[in-house]
């Protein structure tokens, strides 16, 4: 079973619909026992011990499957290239895409 973590800064306003598109992944992906942790980055102290890439970062067993040039210690939100553009949280595909390419 796959650990999944959703970082997220307060009031980043990507965070609630990633949630929902992740969950909605997982169901579609995985398992019907795996599960999302949601964790609060508060800090920039927060964000370096962790692989924060902004608000939100999805982690599959601690990766990042939407790799950027890098992580940040900003309480910033992130962008995702998408199908369509630029956007502040990747598609419901393409989170499926990744989780299923996790394994």
């Amino acid at each position: 079973m796959a650990t999944i973590e959703l970082l997220h800064i307060a009031g980043c306003p990507n965070s609630e619909e990633t949630l929902h598109r992740l969950q909605r992944a997982i169901a579609n992906t995985m398992s019907s026992n795996t599960s999302v942790k949601s964790t609060l980055v508060d800090s920039a102290e927060t964000a370096v011990s962790l692989l924060f890439a902004g608000s939100p970062t999805i982690l599959v067993d601690g990766v990042d499957p939407f790799p950027t040039d890098g992580r940040t210690s900003d309480l910033a939100c992130r962008i995702y290239l998408t199908p369509n553009g630029m956007a502040g949280t990747p598609t419901q595909q393409q989170i499926e895409s990744a989780l299923a390419a996790h394994g």
